[in-house]
């Protein structure tokens, strides 16, 4: 998807956020690739209840300074698959209406597994610390939705394919640190992306931990389970309502 049409169609072109100053405290529709593992299939039946997301760690990686990159585009220098995200919340105090001008941030792996602003030590071996890419912030509109456009993440070791989001008040009072876990199965877009290698993915699934087997998802994935629609081609769209309350 162009990212100029893709800002100009949220009429975000040439507009500036924003600044909050205050202290840090997926169904899939996809194109046909073969794998050799047999690899399990994901219910992918969101709950509707008016319930308050899943907290999750906020992990190893924590965006330092999301008040500098408030902003649509979080792409930065990396390459991949493109990846537009689009995210609903919803305050369960007042029947899970959408929630006006929460600061939504989020920051993801690139298509290696690595992140920015870290990096250079055991737990991540490639220096990223002076690289802000695949972080972003943005204030939640009068529909609750903040959208970000990114690529969509590899996976490392010990974890599924995932996003991480911190949600806080415009006051800066944090609600909810939590995370976004994707669809899984053979013909998922998950499985067809990591075996684009002509697109730069590179480790397959091979290695890869499920969604069933990832500690951080041990509690369930019921209401952290996105909505991916697309191709590798086109690129994908994520959709997800997370549910605070404010």
């Amino acid at each position: 998807m162009d990212r100029k049409k893709f800002l100009k169609g949220l009429g975000l072109v040439g507009m500036s956020i924003p600044t909050l100053h205050f202290l840090d405290a997926c169904s899939s529709d996809s194109t046909n690739a073969e794998t050799s593992e047999n690899i399990p299939e994901t219910d992918v039946d969101i709950s509707t209840d008016c319930a308050v997301t899943n907290s999750e760690t906020q992990g190893p990686f924590p965006t330092k300074s999301p008040d500098s990159w408030e902003r649509v585009d979080i792409i930065g220098d990396r390459t991949g698959i493109d990846l537009d995200i689009n995210l609903m919340i919803e305050n369960v105090n007042n029947e899970c209406s959408p929630l006006e001008n929460a600061v939504v941030d989020i920051w993801l792996c690139d298509k290696d597994g690595n992140y920015s602003e870290y990096g250079g030590t055991g737990m991540q071996s490639t220096d990223y610390s002076s690289n802000h890419f695949l972080r972003g912030r943005q204030i939640s509109d009068e529909d609750g939705m903040v959208r970000f456009k990114s690529i969509f993440p590899g996976w490392y070791r010990g974890r599924a394919t995932h996003i991480h989001v911190h949600i806080y008040n415009n006051l800066g009072t944090s609600l909810l640190v939590t995370q976004i876990a994707f669809p899984e199965g053979s013909d998922s877009a998950v499985t067809n992306v990591n075996q684009a290698s002509s697109y730069g993915y590179t480790k397959g699934m091979s290695g890869y931990t499920y969604n069933s087997t990832d500690n951080v998802f041990s509690d369930g994935i019921e209401n952290e389970l996105c909505t991916i629609t697309g191709s590798i081609d086109d690129g994908y769209e994520l959709a997800h309502t997370i549910k605070v309350s404010a």
